[in-house]
């Protein structure tokens, strides 16, 4: 028996002492009740079948192995170091690979980006798709589906050869990053097919923002100088109103992709006294005559009394559209909207960069001032400012600062410069805001 003064002799973890107590009990077994044990124990950890003969033999020269790394190294050695010894040296134990984190996830992404554009493949697309859907009908909000493709790109490769095809598939990725949304996600389904998945987005929304892609990649294609007129054309659907599977909504898409190409084709082979006026589209049906908000209105002379701007004192006519009530049509199937006719006595030089979305039917909303004694209504967002609606425009300063609730988002301090205002049917205001950098 040990003196109280000696060390306590170091304890062995719960593995070892399990594998201890295993070698005992097996001393002590017949030769056939040991093979079958340890035949189902190395099942266990190797995932081989061996014989019985083969697992008595590889546990022989484990204890072997374990005499000899005792000996060798003056100290005892556990069960487990002399088995995992064996195993390896028989090439019956997986030695496990080892990667960095970061290339760990360099191949995953790898996996499901397309090399050229850097966007989402089609693999993650149908897969986030599903996902989208799930959720949209577990909390009961649309999700918008755009499908695009370039138009005359085939051109493109023909005339300037491959690798500037390349760059133009480059320019709609960038364009795509640019114009979505962080909820927003792109994938590159085809060739110079790309597909959009909108959550909460309604159809009038995925209209708008197919137009602001629109007008983001024809700029982002003037670097390029293409002898060729290319651009997108979109097919939109949405769920649930066209749909609530994802082979349904892709269907519908697809076809209203399709149809508008080929009446962009067939207007293209015309003469243009020939021409028939193409069918209303949330850009074709906007009046010619519409102001842009980032920019002040230029009206004839001989204009009649309008609403009058609070920054230049000037007429700011504006003919609203009302999208909402194509929530379940596509770009090419706007016909049957009511459009009252533009006044083409104002006559704006500058057309708005891209279409606004609206904030019609949620709960966005500004407050106004340093101190945020003033809320008022969010009506849309674009690129360079803000629609509000205001019960008195009285008191209200040439520059003023607001805090925007929208959804999605977080809140976003900003500093607006109201440019324009008009009284609506029910007493308030609308107001017209750039931002101010």
């Amino acid at each position: 028996m040990p003196s109280s003064g000696a060390p306590a002799p170091p304890r062995l973890p719960i593995e070892d002492s399990y594998l201890e107590l295993l070698s005992d009990t097996l001393e002590s077994l017949d030769l056939p009740a040991r093979g079958q044990f340890l035949q189902r124990y190395f099942r266990a950890i190797t995932h081989l079948d061996l014989r019985e003969t083969q697992c008595v033999q590889l546990w022989d020269e484990m204890l072997t192995r374990r005499r000899e790394l005792a000996e060798f190294l003056g100290r005892p050695v556990a069960v487990k170091t002399a088995l995992m010894d064996v195993l390896a040296s028989a090439g019956l134990f997986r030695v496990p690979v080892i990667i960095e984190y970061d290339e760990l996830k360099k191949l995953q992404l790898n996996a499901v980006t397309d090399p050229l554009t850097g966007l989402y493949n089609r693999r993650l697309f149908s897969e986030t798709f599903e996902k989208e859907l799930n959720r949209a009908h577990r909390y009961g909000s649309p999700l918008g589906l755009v499908i695009l493709d370039l138009h005359r790109f085939k051109e493109v490769n023909d005339k300037h050869g491959h690798p500037r095809g390349d760059e133009v598939l480059r320019a709609a990725a960038t364009t795509l990053r640019k114009a979505l949304r962080t909820s927003d996600s792109a994938f590159r389904i085809g060739g110079d097919e790309f597909a959009l998945l909108l959550p909460q987005t309604d159809a009038a929304q995925a209209f708008a923002l197919s137009r602001r892609v629109e007008t983001v990649f024809a700029e982002m294609l003037l670097p390029l100088q293409l002898s060729v007129s290319v651009g997108m054309d979109q097919g939109v659907a949405t769920y649930p109103q066209d749909g609530e599977q994802a082979d349904q909504l892709i269907h519908v898409a697809d076809d209203r992709l399709y149809r508008l190409k080929h009446t962009n084709h067939v207007r293209a082979s015309e003469p243009v006294s020939r021409r028939a006026p193409a069918a209303p589209t949330p850009e074709s049906a906007k009046p010619a005559t519409e102001p842009a908000r980032e920019a002040a209105p230029s009206p004839k002379p001989e204009a009649t009394a309008q609403p009058i701007s609070i920054e230049s004192r000037r007429t700011t006519e504006k003919t609203e559209i009302n999208l909402g009530t194509a929530a379940s049509a596509s770009s090419g199937e706007l016909a049957g909207i009511s459009l009252p006719l533009p006044d083409t006595k104002n006559i704006y030089a500058v057309q708005r960069r891209a279409e606004r979305v609206s904030m019609t039917g949620t709960n966005a909303y500004a407050v106004l001032g340093e101190q945020g004694d003033r809320r008022a209504r969010v009506l849309d967002l674009g690129f360079g400012g803000v629609a509000i609606e205001l019960e008195s425009v009285d008191g209200l300063p040439d520059n003023v600062i607001a805090v925007l609730h929208v959804p999605i988002l977080p809140p976003v301090r900003l500093s607006l410069k109201p440019v324009w205002s008009q009284k609506t049917t029910q007493g308030a205001y609308r107001v017209g805001c750039s931002f101010v950098s």
